[in-house]
C-alpha cells in the first residue's frame, strides 16, 4: 500500500486540477448545465448528481450578520437496539432524543422510546433487518421534530438532524412495503414542518459524495454521449471535497445545488431536495460539511441565511472538532449505551418469568463472550 501511494496521489492530484479547471470554466453556465442534467436524466435511469440552481458554481458566500439570540433551534437524533438472535429475548428499540433551545430559556431535553416485540419483529414474515430498524429511527427523528415544533410557542424554528435529509433504506428489496410506508410518514412530517414555517436541514459531517463532480462530467461530455460520460466516471477516486475545500473560506458556503436523483418523484414541490457545502474549519485547515435542505428553504434567502449563520456558530462551539453543538447534545440524549441495553434486556427477562413465560436464554456463543468480557 505504501509503495503504491505516491503514484496514486499523483494521479488524484491531476484529477483534482482538471476538475477545478472545469468548475472555473462552467461557473456561470448554470442554466445550460441544468438543461443538460435534465436531458441526461431522461437517458440515464437512476442518474444522481448536482443540478445548478440560481447561483454561480464557484460561489463562496460568508454567513450573514444575524442576531442568533432570537433564533429557536431544535436538534434531534436517534439510536436503536437491533434484534439479536443471540440475545436471551427477541425485541428491538427505537430511541429518539432532542434538544430544544429557545430564546431566553435554558435548553430542554426530550426523549421518547418505543419497544417493539412479538409480531413487530416479523414484517413481511421474516425477522426485521437492521436497515429496517434504522429506517424507523430516521422517521422517528423527523416526526419528533414536527411534534416539538407544533408544540413550541415560537415561529421560524430551525430544526436539525444528523445525516442526509433524503430518506435511505432497503429501497431495492422492499418486499413488505415497509420502506414505502416509512417514506410516506417521513414526507408527511416534512410537509408538517413546511406548514409550520420551520427551517429543516440534514447535516452530513465529512461528506464523501461526488455530486458536483458528476455534474462536471456531464458538462464536459458531448450532447450525444452523456450516458458514456457517466458510465466511465472520469473523476473516480476524488470527491467534491477536492472542489470546495480550498475555495470556501472559514464559515463560507458554496452555491445551493438541486439534487438530481430517483427520489425527485417523491420529494415534490416545496420538499424538493437541495444541498450546499459549508466550511466549518479554520484558516489553513478547511473542514467541510454537506447540508441538505428542502426547496422551501433553498428558495428563501432569509431562512437560508439564518440556517447558515446558526450552523457556523454551533460548529465553532466545539473548537477544533467543528460539529454543531446541539446535534452533539441530541446524540447524548438519544444514545442507548451498552449497560442500558443490558439493563433493559434483564428487565424484560424478569417480567416474562414473572408472567410464567419461558425464556430461551442467550446463545452459547453469546454466553461464552459474556463470560470472557
Amino acid at each position: 500500500m505504501g509503495e503504491h501511494a505516491p503514484l496514486r496521489e499523483a494521479k488524484l492530484r491531476a484529477l483534482r486540477e482538471r476538475a477545478n479547471r472545469l468548475l472555473d470554466e462552467y461557473a456561470n453556465a448554470g442554466e445550460a448545465l441544468a438543461d443538460k442534467v435534465r436531458a441526461a436524466a431522461r437517458q440515464i435511469p437512476g442518474l444522481r448528481c448536482a443540478r445548478p440552481e440560481q447561483e454561480a458554481l464557484d460561489l463562496h458566500q460568508p454567513p450573514p450578520d444575524t442576531d442568533l439570540s432570537r433564533i429557536s433551534i431544535i436538534a434531534a437524533d436517534g439510536s436503536q437496539i437491533n434484534p439479536n438472535r443471540h440475545a436471551p429475548v427477541a425485541y428491538y428499540l427505537i430511541n429518539a432524543g432532542a434538544i430544544c433551545l429557545f430564546p431566553g430559556e435554558a435548553p430542554q431535553e426530550w426523549v421518547r422510546s418505543q419497544l417493539h416485540y412479538g409480531d413487530d419483529l416479523y414484517p413481511g414474515g421474516t425477522l426485521i433487518s437492521e436497515g429496517a430498524v434504522a429506517l424507523q429511527r430516521d422517521v422517528a427523528e423527523r416526526t419528533a421534530l414536527l411534534a416539538l415544533v407544533e408544540g413550541a410557542p415560537h415561529q421560524g424554528i430551525i430544526t436539525l438532524t444528523d445525516g442526509p435529509l433524503e430518506l435511505w433504506g432497503a429501497k431495492g428489496r422492499d418486499e413488505s412495503g415497509s420502506f414505502r410506508q416509512a417514506l410516506q410518514r417521513y414526507l408527511a412530517a416534512l410537509r408538517g414542518l413546511h406548514r409550520c414555517g420551520a427551517v429543516t436541514a440534514g447535516y452530513v459531517d465529512k461528506p464523501r459524495a461526488d455530486l458536483v463532480l458528476r455534474l462536471l462530467e456531464l458538462a464536459a461530455a458531448p450532447e450525444g454521449d452523456l450516458r458514456a460520460a457517466v458510465r466511465e466516471g472520469a473523476f473516480l477516486g476524488i470527491t467534491d471535497w477536492a472542489l470546495f475545500a480550498h475555495r470556501l473560506g472559514p464559515g463560507e458556503r458554496s452555491a445551493v445545488f438541486g439534487l438530481q436523483s430517483q427520489s425527485e418523484q417523491e420529494y415534490t414541490g416545496p420538499l424538493g431536495l437541495h444541498f450546499f457545502y459549508l466550511n466549518v474549519g479554520r484558516a489553513g485547515k478547511p473542514y467541510l460539511a454537506r447540508v441538505e435542505i428542502p426547496r422551501w428553504v433553498a428558495q428563501d434567502a432569509v431562512q437560508l441565511g439564518r440556517l447558515h449563520a446558526v450552523l457556523v456558530y454551533q460548529a465553532r462551539l466545539l473548537g477544533e472538532r467543528a460539529y454543531p453543538y446541539l446535534l452533539h447534545r441530541a446524540h447524548e440524549v438519544a444514545v442507548v449505551r451498552r449497560e442500558e441495553q443490558e439493563q433493559l434486556t434483564n428487565m424484560i427477562v424478569l417480567e416474562l418469568l414473572r408472567q410464567g413465560v419461558p425464556v430461551e436464554g442467550a446463545s452459547h456463543k453469546q454466553a461464552v463472550k459474556d463470560t470472557a468480557r
